[in-house]
């Protein structure tokens, strides 16, 4: 019975919090977990790493991204 509630409330707090931006986090967690698991049989170690990595290329992409359409003329006013 402690196992069923404890379950139950963890789904609960999990319905509850905010969902997290997790853009380049899933996709380096995966890649870490699977060269973590073959290279030293640290997997959860690897997927955490590539989690942070991940998220780390997604925010430098998203502001690149951000630059280019700050410094782009608007439509029909090409430079001569």
């Amino acid at each position: 019975m402690k196992t069923f509630a404890t379950l139950l409330a963890a789904a609960l707090l999990s319905l509850a919090a905010p969902s997290a931006d997790a853009k380049g986090c899933l996709k380096g967690a995966v890649v870490g977990g699977v060269a973590g698991h073959y290279a030293a049989h640290h997997g959860v170690l690897g997927a955490a790493a590539g989690c942070l990595y991940g998220r780390h290329r997604a925010k430098e992409q998203e502001r690149q991204q951000s630059q280019q359409s700050q410094h782009q003329p608007p439509a029909g006013q090409d430079k001569m």
